[in-house]
């Protein structure tokens, strides 16, 4: 783990494209608001939920822009051990990680895949916001991360999911989806937070040729979609290399275009432009996220439209 006083030489490099840095930087010394995804395929009801939170000394409230979801007090408060959590009316997560499920717009009836779907946050957001009338093919390249999906699959009663087992970069063709979300492995920057220890709570993939592995993901997504589909490509990482350098690849071999998008977070465009190397111009209708201004974990999404 990097410790929180070599935060600031960590990030000197994005001192440029990270706005207020300074106030970034004293943010990661602040612990993350706690929030959860009610779940309506189990508990219409949310007054239900609420009360039986309240009855455990747990204060939500409804997030503005936000539909279904919840900021919890106490924010260390461990939502998991619930009974609410284990009869699937919620789901733990972060605002930033409901963006990529915003943009793609699941609607009833579509095909959708997806790519790298485990532990399950965003494969049963996409349930939940198509009424569980869309199929859903969820897919892990590891058995023991589709053991977990699997399990929050059925406790949040998703019925129109499948999950399949295969690495992302060689999922097989067959009927062209209308959408995929590919939610890439990354570094996992956006997540840095002081630790209880006085450590940055990080996670590293190691010496993993990352811009390679996703590369990789997003071709095969952009493949596997149908002409005038949708994919949408996310990480939560800083790394333009990971993030803008990975789509300008897919804009240079493909024939796609990037779709703009509303966020119901405040967010600003992709660069343009890394380390003296020009990238393609419409990775400005990308959004960058920064936990100093979402109170959340940093997020890159790209929302892509397959042309020919």
């Amino acid at each position: 783990m990097l410790k929180v006083t070599e935060a600031p030489a960590y990030f000197a490099r994005y001192r440029e494209i990270i706005p207020d840095f300074e106030k970034f930087l004293a943010h990661l010394r602040e612990p993350l608001p706690l929030y959860f995804r009610l779940n309506e395929l189990k508990a219409p009801d949310p007054e239900v939920v609420l009360a039986g939170l309240a009855r455990q000394g747990v204060k939500a409230e409804a997030v503005p822009g936000f539909p279904h979801f919840y900021r919890v007090e106490p924010r260390d408060f461990p939502l998991g051990n619930t009974e609410e959590y284990y009869l699937g009316y919620i789901y733990p997560m972060t605002l930033s990680s409901a963006l990529p499920v915003i943009a793609l717009e699941p609607k009833p009836g579509e095909y959708i895949l997806d790519m790298c779907a485990a532990p399950g946050s965003k494969t049963t957001q996409i349930a939940q916001v198509a009424e569980d009338k869309a199929v859903i093919v969820a897919n892990d390249r590891r058995l023991d991360r589709l053991t977990a999906l699997v399990a929050n699959l059925k406790r949040l009663g998703v019925a129109c999911a499948l999950t399949t087992l295969y690495r992302g970069e060689v999922f097989p063709f067959g009927v062209p989806f209308d959408k995929v979300l590919v939610d890439a492995p990354c570094s996992g920057e956006g997540r840095y937070r002081e630790g209880y220890e006085g450590e940055l709570l990080y996670q590293k993939e190691g010496h993993t040729n990352l811009p390679a592995i996703q590369k990789g993901l997003l071709v095969r997504a952009f493949d596997l979609v149908k002409v005038g589909g949708i994919v949408v490509y996310s990480t939560c990482t800083f790394n333009p290399e990971e993030n803008e350098m990975v789509v300008d690849y897919l804009l240079r071999k493909r024939q796609a275009e990037i779709v703009p998008c509303t966020y119901p977070l405040p967010h600003h465009p992709g660069v343009t432009e890394w380390e003296g190397r020009p990238l393609h111009p419409d990775l400005q209708k990308t959004a960058r996220f920064y936990p100093h201004e979402t109170q959340a974990v940093g997020f890159f999404v790209a929302k892509i439209k397959r042309l020919f």
